[in-house]
C-alpha cells in the first residue's frame, strides 16, 4: 500500500503564503498517476482544490485559480500545493490523495477517482 504524508500546514495572516508538501512513498519516475489535493473545514464536506496527471495537465477550485498552484517533483517523489494570498475561507485540514496506474489521463476534484489519501494537515488563516 502507498503511503502518502502531508507537512507545511501551519497559522499564517490573511494574505500570507504557504507552502504544503505531500511525500508519496512510492517511485513516481516509474509510474503515471493522479495526484490532488483535498480540503475540509469543520461542519463542511470535503472539497477537491488541485490535480495534477503525470504529463502535466491540471485543474483547480474556481475559488483558488491565480492563488494556488499545484506541482510535482517527480524526483522527490513529492507533491507541492504553493497558496498565495491565503484567505480566512482557506481555512481547513488539508489532504493529498492519489491514484496510480491510470487507463485514462486526467485531472480530477472528484474523491471518487483516488485511491490512496493521506491524514492531513492543518491550515489556519487569520483575519
Amino acid at each position: 500500500q502507498v503511503k502518502l504524508m502531508e507537512s507545511g500546514g501551519g497559522s499564517v495572516q490573511a494574505a500570507g503564503s504557504l507552502t504544503l508538501s505531500c511525500l508519496v512513498d512510492w517511485d513516481l519516475t516509474t509510474i503515471n498517476y493522479r495526484l490532488g489535493w483535498f480540503r475540509q473545514a469543520p461542519g463542511k464536506e470535503r472539497e477537491g482544490v488541485a490535480s495534477v496527471v503525470r504529463d502535466g495537465s491540471k485543474t483547480y477550485l474556481e475559488s483558488v485559480k491565480g492563488r494556488f498552484t499545484a506541482y510535482v517533483d517527480d524526483a522527490k517523489n513529492t507533491l507541492y500545493l504553493q497558496m498565495n494570498v491565503l484567505e480566512p475561507g482557506d481555512t481547513a485540514m488539508y489532504y493529498c490523495a492519489a491514484k496510480f496506474n491510470l487507463d485514462v489521463w486526467f485531472p480530477s476534484l472528484s474523491a471518487g477517482d483516488y485511491m490512496v489519501w493521506g491524514q492531513g494537515t492543518q491550515v489556519t488563516v487569520s483575519s
